[in-house]
């Protein structure tokens, strides 16, 4: 986004050049205007993960990248902590039938966040496109190796700021305080490029009207979701009171899922998300549906919207994204 707005300037800039130094060949009178001086404001830094305009005084380069936190989504893991701090969350299928999240902190670094649980193969093209660095509980062996491959940093049970909470039964009682784990980064100040192809509610299309959602990844869990004072209550939310994560848009893109080739400690398959190539893509904002395709060229590629007129934007603000698989059990419907 940062040298989209640089050749902007450029182009701008060249423009201008060209209008000064242009002119009628016979000369121009006195009694023609002078040409006055412009200049257009940049546009304001906006967050990556958001697309909301960031406050004055602040800028949207940090010295950490993106944090993804893999947080448990069971009924083990209550009350979840520090959702609602959270810049985007994207929900999963994992084995059992039950769904882990993946929670997306930027603008916003809290302090103590979880239950922590581990990493899967399907989280290279949820985190790869913003080059974010991974905080979880760890991986199978296979996993770990394809993460590593992938370029992609991750920090485990051990590093700095993680910690088991009293009162909690394993492997449910793993926290990090993210403020200390963040620190673990070395990175140059530098804006993640934007997750979604950010705009405005006034550019989508009507759609149809949707106020209940229900999400649907196995026969075994449902996210149900409800249009409610101007967003989205999740009604089976797991986190703590007043800290659900408060999503201003549901994206919801249909996936394929295969196997990942391995069994988990219970013997369960293990499925793994395919984020690439394209899809159906259901947009819920305001209370209304806007039907499109979803695309990515590549697990890294940014993903990309549309509809059979053009391009889809996502409303900046907060947006929650569900992963429903296109069969094994995966539905969703609304109403």
């Amino acid at each position: 986004m940062r040298s989209a707005r640089l050749l902007a300037s450029i182009v701008v800039a060249g423009s201008l050049l060209l209008a000064g130094c242009g002119g009628d060949d016979k000369g121009g009178g006195k009694d023609e205007p002078e040409a006055q001086g412009s200049s257009s404001p940049e546009a304001p830094d906006t967050w990556p993960l958001t697309g909301l305009q960031v406050p004055k005084g602040q800028q949207a380069e940090q010295e950490h990248p993106v944090m993804v936190l893999k947080m448990d989504n069971t009924p083990s893991s209550a009350p979840q902590v520090g959702l609602g701090k959270a810049d985007l969350v994207v929900e999963e299928l994992v084995e059992g039938g039950v769904t882990r999240l993946a929670a997306f902190y930027y603008s916003t670094i809290p302090g103590e966040v979880g239950p922590v649980r581990s990493m899967r193969a399907s989280d290279i093209g949820i985190v790869a496109p913003v080059d974010a660095a991974m905080v979880t509980s760890g991986a199978a062996p296979v996993t770990i190796a394809r993460i590593k491959d992938a370029g992609i940093d991750f920090f485990a049970e051990g590093a700095k700021g993680f910690y088991r909470e009293g009162g909690r039964s394993a492997p449910y009682n793993l926290f990090t305080d993210m403020k200390k784990t963040a620190t673990l980064v070395k990175q140059d100040a530098a804006r993640p490029d934007d997750y979604l192809p950010w705009g405005k509610a006034a550019d989508l299309p009507k759609g149809q009207p949707a106020t209940r959602i229900a999400a649907s990844f196995s026969g075994g869990h449902t996210t149900n979701w409800v249009f409610r004072d101007k967003g989205y209550v999740n009604e089976n939310s797991y986190a703590a009171e007043g800290d659900e994560f408060p999503a201003d848009t549901v994206l919801v893109l249909r996936v394929k899922v295969g196997d990942a080739g391995y069994r988990d400690p219970a013997g369960n398959p293990v499925p793994e998300t395919k984020f690439e190539g394209k899809g159906a893509a259901l947009l819920f904002h305001q209370g209304r549906l806007v039907r499109g395709t979803w695309s990515k060229k590549s697990l890294e590629a940014p993903l990309e919207l549309s509809t059979k007129a053009g391009e889809l934007v996502v409303p900046a603000g907060r947006t929650f994204i569900e992963l429903v698989p296109e069969g094994n059990g995966g539905d969703v419907s609304f109403e």
